[in-house]
């Protein structure tokens, strides 16, 4: 060792050239220097002779289906699925129109086969362990009654979840904190909102939402949202004029703009759940139908207006919005802020391609700082994306829909992009959406195509055989480029059924309603295969696809 440290020592103070030389060229001291270290510590493998690492190519993830699930009391007409939401490994399917009586919770698989209260409704919940779906729980309403339509519309975050019941008919005006709720049936389609939360793998129910206005047909419960400890529960039909926001727990009693639509906050602090606000539009107008649709990423809400009437072609950053009425039901969407507890407007969004009876905000999902919407029933014909702040203004393709991507840098919002179907035909209504991260979820449930396989890429079937089969499809981003990733379809394609009348997405899983499906089975298929029995009329049933 000792020899070898003086020829080492020979070699650096007696090197001729001071540049930096290639250790790995042999003419050079430098090389020596290195295999002879190489050499004293024991480590004979010099990086110089081993050949260089091979880089593997990346597989492309592809969508598969996961499961087609069925409610275990599935009849004629229930529409399980015209409701969904997905957090995690957890999924909540709503069926509005199922008719059991039962007021109690049944945690578990099974539920009440029951058809003595029409149209009561009905919420499963449904839990994956791997890529296993089983059922952990059937919800009803503790004032189920005919005609209420529990579960039209259902959220969830982490182990809260909130149902909408837009036709309940109770005129009360308080919300009660606690498993019971009003008999009352004075109030038709006046509309309630339910609070369930999940111990270990009990459910329970925490709370019942009225609106503090309360009035017949207002609809509240049409559309809610839920992130954390806030939801936001709509009235579409509420009737007042009023103009701005009331950030605490009252509402306008006006009744002098029908339809006008308004939305509610509610905050749970411990298990205690208290109203935090009442949203209106700023531009308010009867028959805009503010609420139809909305959504909540921490403290940023967006509510859709599809029976807006403006013109503007522009996005408003602020609080305010147009006056103009020209463009019947072009539609709109309207983004909220909170600080603190303090709500305000933010953004006033439009299409840049407005025009009458587009239904622009039927549709809204929201994810930090980008925002879809989809517009079931604008009408070009294009089949590509347009990334960037234009649309086409051709009306070639009636109800083909589309859908618009809006994102915000600070406090302001401006259109990213502008998503057509690739096989983008009319009347297949491209507007459903949900977002998560760099992927939006976006169904057309009115699309004709019959196949009934997966196809991964940026194509779509032309096919038009199957009215009202229904489809949906994955786009993705990458830097601030769009492009889809993958068109699903269900593994049991019919008429009529409207696959993705309902989306939700959750990291790398989408689920997609069927509600008027007519399979009368009963259990849940993890795997591709699916009935293709037709004796259940509107049964519904659920998709989940999940990318691998």
């Amino acid at each position: 060792m000792k020899y070898i440290f003086i020829l080492l020592v020979f070699f650096l103070f007696h090197c001729k050239s001071p540049e930096i030389q290639n250790v790995c060229d042999p003419t050079t001291e430098s090389f020596i220097v290195n295999e002879i270290l190489l050499f004293a510590f024991g480590n004979n493998a010099s990086p110089c002779l081993r050949p260089p690492a091979r880089v593997q190519p990346s597989t492309p993830r592809k969508w598969v289906q996961e499961a087609y699930i069925k409610a275990p009391n599935a009849e004629s007409g229930d529409q399980v699925g015209f409701s969904v939401a997905i957090s995690g490994d957890t999924l909540v399917v709503g069926a509005p129109l199922e008719d059991s009586n039962q007021t109690t919770i049944t945690n578990g698989a099974s539920a009440s086969v029951d058809n003595s209260i029409s149209g009561s409704g009905a919420v499963y919940v449904f839990l994956r362990n791997v890529d296993s779906w089983t059922q952990q729980a059937y919800i009803k309403a503790p004032n189920v009654d005919a005609g209420d339509r529990f579960g039209n519309s259902v959220a969830i975050s982490g182990d809260t979840i909130v149902v909408g019941a837009n036709f309940e008919a109770s005129n009360q005006t308080t919300i009660i904190n606690g498993t019971t709720a009003s008999a009352d049936n004075s109030s038709a389609q006046a509309g309630a909102a339910y609070v369930f939360t999940r111990n270990g793998s009990t459910w329970s129910q925490q709370a019942y939402l009225k609106a503090p206005n309360v009035g017949t047909g207002d609809r509240f419960g049409e559309s809610v949202a839920i992130s954390g400890d806030t939801i936001l529960v709509t009235a579409p039909f509420e009737d007042s004029n009023q103009t701005t926001i009331i950030n605490g727990t009252g509402a306008s009693i006006d009744n002098s703009a029908s339809n006008a639509g308004s939305a509610y906050v509610f905050v749970r602090s411990g298990s205690t759940w208290s109203q935090q606000a009442y949203l209106k539009a700023s531009n308010a107008g009867a028959d805009d139908l503010f609420g139809r649709a909305v959504a909540i990423s921490s403290d940023t809400v967006v509510v859709g207006a599809r029976g807006e009437d403006s013109s503007q072609i522009t996005i408003t950053n602020g609080n305010s919005a147009s006056s103009d009425n020209s463009a019947i039901d072009a539609g709109a969407a309207y983004v909220f802020v909170r600080n603190g507890s303090t709500w305000s407007q933010q953004a006033y969004l439009k299409a840049p391609n407005t025009a009458a009876i587009s239904a622009f905000g039927t549709y809204v999902g929201i994810d930090r700082d980008t925002i879809v919407v989809g517009a079931p029933l604008e009408d070009s014909n294009q089949t590509t994306i347009t990334n960037g702040s234009s649309a086409s203004s051709d009306n070639l393709a009636i109800d083909a829909g589309a859908v618009y991507v809006f994102v915000r840098s600070g406090s302001t919002w401006s259109q990213q992009a502008y998503i057509k179907a690739s096989n983008a035909l009319a009347g297949a209504r491209l507007g459903p959406v949900s977002i998560e991260g760099d992927t939006i979820v976006a169904a057309a449930n009115f699309e004709a195509s019959n196949q009934t396989t997966i196809t991964n890429g940026n194509s779509a079937s032309s096919d038009n055989s199957k009215p009202q089969a229904g489809s949906a499809y994955i786009f993705t981003r990458k830097g601030t480029m769009w492009t889809q990733e993958a068109y699903l379809k269900a593994s049991s394609v019919d008429s009529f059924d409207e696959f993705g009348y309902s989306v939700s997405i959750s990291a790398d899983t989408v689920v997609a309603g069927v509600p008027f499906e007519d399979s009368n089975q009963t259990i849940i298929s993890n795997e591709t295969t699916t009935s293709s029995n037709n004796s259940a009329p509107e049964a519904g049933a659920v998709y989940v696809f999940v990318r691998k």
